[in-house]
């Protein structure tokens, strides 16, 4: 399966998801892969570096979990730190930017089609529903 693919891989029945073998096949940054879905949720992953963009999701929760690294999240009034090991839910309607100073690695979930640059599109918006 290659990380174009815009389907679910066939798994093997029962068999768990590998994160740091799928983190292993992502050789780009913000660029947010499917591992997994649960009724109407996509489980991401994705590596960052630098600076993201201001922006929201309207209509929807957004959920970052750090699994290498540490994330920090800015908002109008005020910043989160995340490290490796840690989860924030940023509510729905929050306008936010991520930023690395260092590569991290994470998983996101959200909702099937939402689009990681919320409301704008531009150089760093991801393609929706890639699979690794």
């Amino acid at each position: 399966m290659t990380p174009t693919d815009h389907h679910a891989p066939a798994e093997t029945a029962y068999a768990p998801i590998n994160l740091a073998a799928r983190l292993a096949l992502i050789h780009d940054q913000w660029q947010q892969r499917v591992v997994a879905e649960m009724n109407d949720y996509q489980f991401k992953l994705v590596k960052i570096q630098g600076d993201f963009l201001w922006h929201d999701h309207p209509d929807t929760d957004e959920t970052f979990i750090v699994l290498e690294g540490t994330l920090r999240i800015d908002f109008r009034d005020g910043c989160v730190h995340v490290g490796a090991g840690e989860m924030f839910v940023v509510p729905k309607g929050t306008e936010h930017k991520p930023f690395a100073e260092g590569e991290v690695q994470m998983m996101l979930i959200e909702p099937r089609g939402v689009l990681n640059t919320g409301r704008e599109t531009n150089e760093r918006t991801a393609r929706n529903d890639v699979w690794i």
